[in-house]
């Protein structure tokens, strides 16, 4: 399949659903890339695990400040009335229920909505880290991926193989090829390329697909 979007379309998506001044947590690596499209009109505010809340861009190259950073080890900056904490209280943030949205990369999405973004082994992640508390701490979690393993395995799957963040916690995953939503656990394809059928879509997801109504085709710009 050689028609997909990139990550930054798929982040450019995925940017889209976010309402304006909600509170945000981006997982480390792709997920960050969210931040980069608030649509006009529209600004989330982003926490980070780390003890910042309404950081801003990356600086330019070169004007960094590396005591000023991300979960991530990323150089921020920061939007006015920004704030410090420490890390303690970061956390007690997230398990509060004081997020509104987390965006998480995955391994593998069940249809059930439980979530693999870690895995063992000699090439894996040493700990799941802050993401088990994001995806029972935050009103919402959603995942950006491609949908399918760089050796074209599905990577929405019925269960997962992999160790799992959470249990029954994503609603929604925006991937190269589709949106689709977890509904009483079922995925239900929502958008999708119109270059791709339901049927080829089908052939690349490891669970039945779902059509509740008319699929919107998923169209974002060029970047």
């Amino acid at each position: 399949m050689t028609t997909k979007l990139t990550n930054a379309q798929i982040a450019w998506r995925a940017a889209q659903d976010i309402e304006d001044g909600a509170y945000v947590n981006l997982g480390i690596g792709f997920p960050e890339m969210v931040a980069k499209f608030q649509p006009p009109g529209k600004q989330a505010i982003f926490h980070t695990e780390n003890g910042i809340l309404n950081f801003g861009r990356s600086p330019p190259e070169g004007e960094e400040d590396w005591d000023l950073i991300n979960a991530g080890k990323k150089a921020v900056t920061l939007n006015p009335g920004a704030s410090f904490f420490h890390h303690a209280d970061s956390f007690a943030m997230v398990r509060g229920g004081h997020l509104d949205v987390a965006i998480l990369g995955a391994y593998e999405v069940a249809e059930t909505g439980d979530l693999a973004n870690w895995s063992t082994g000699p090439k894996g992640v040493p700990a799941v880290g802050g993401a088990m508390d994001l995806v029972h701490g935050a009103k919402r979690v959603a995942v950006i991926t491609d949908h399918v393993t760089k050796d074209g395995r599905p990577k929405l799957v019925k269960s997962c193989g992999l160790p799992l963040t959470g249990v029954g916690c994503v609603t929604r995953v925006y991937t190269s090829l589709a949106v689709i939503d977890i509904v009483a656990q079922r995925f239900v394809v929502r958008e999708k390329l119109a270059a791709i059928s339901l049927d080829e879509l089908q052939g690349l997801t490891g669970a039945g697909l779902v059509v509740e109504g008319t699929i919107a085709d998923l169209s974002v710009p060029e970047l």
